[in-house]
């Protein structure tokens, strides 16, 4: 039986343009783009998560906007895991979206080496490349029925 883990996604939108990654260690078919995202740590709620993984993988400092609900996502087989995934729409500072920097992590949550990624901006209409299910939620940034958070 698979263990199921608690993650956060961000999405991070402006001039319909999403903030994304892609390693630069690893190739493109087996990483693919992504958005920042990560595992909850103990004690820590989802939304404050997204904070915390935002800024550790890309550097900016943002805040969540809204919630824009949970869904599992299956990791077999490349791990014997469930990701309980909760995206959040967060809201930034004013960026350049021509702009494309070098972020990671040195102590990864999988253990091994430290990791780095390029971070730019994917026009939002090519959002649908993005890799294992992270764009699940992204119809919903256009849906207005969903809660602002304060």
């Amino acid at each position: 039986m698979p263990s199921v883990i608690e993650q956060a996604v961000c999405y991070v939108v402006q001039d319909d343009h999403l903030l994304v990654f892609t390693h630069l260690q690893h190739p493109m078919h087996v990483t693919g783009v992504q958005v920042p995202a990560g595992t909850l740590q103990p004690g820590e709620t989802p939304g404050r998560a997204a904070v915390r993984e935002l800024f550790e993988e890309t550097g900016i400092e943002g805040f969540v906007t809204r919630d824009l609900g949970t869904m599992a996502y299956d990791l077999r087989p490349m791990r014997d895991e469930i990701a309980n995934r909760h995206f959040f729409e967060l809201s930034v500072p004013r960026q350049d979206l021509s702009r494309r920097w070098i972020a990671g992590e040195q102590d990864p949550s999988h253990g091994g080496t430290p990791e780095s990624w390029e971070c730019w901006w994917l026009p939002l209409a090519q959002a649908h490349v993005l890799a294992a299910g992270l764009g699940a939620m992204l119809g919903k940034l256009s849906d207005e029925s969903n809660p602002v958070l304060s």
